[in-house]
C-alpha cells in the first residue's frame, strides 16, 4: 500500500508545519502524485496552492479547513 492510500490521521494532520510540500496535501487528500501535480498545474488543486519558484507548497490552514480539522484545544466540550 502506498503513501496516498494511507491518507493521514488526525495527530499527523494537527502536527504540520505551517505550509507544506505538495506531495504531503497530496497524502492528506488521498491523491496520487501525477493526479496532485497535474491538478495544481491546472490551477484545480482542492485548496489554495503556494508557488515558490518551481515548488508547490500548501498552507496547513488551507489544508485543514478544506478537511474540515479541528485542533484539539482547552476547554472544548466543557459548559
Amino acid at each position: 500500500m502506498n503513501t496516498a492510500e494511507h491518507g493521514m490521521t488526525h495527530d499527523e494532520l494537527i502536527a504540520l508545519p505551517v505550509t507544506i510540500p505538495l506531495e504531503t496535501a497530496n497524502r492528506a487528500l488521498h491523491l496520487g502524485r501525477t493526479t496532485g501535480y497535474h491538478l495544481a498545474r491546472a490551477g484545480r488543486y482542492p485548496v489554495r496552492v503556494l508557488r515558490h519558484g518551481r515548488a508547490y507548497r500548501v498552507s496547513r490552514y488551507d489544508l485543514h479547513r478544506h478537511l474540515g480539522v479541528a485542533a484539539d484545544e482547552p476547554g472544548d466540550g466543557e459548559a
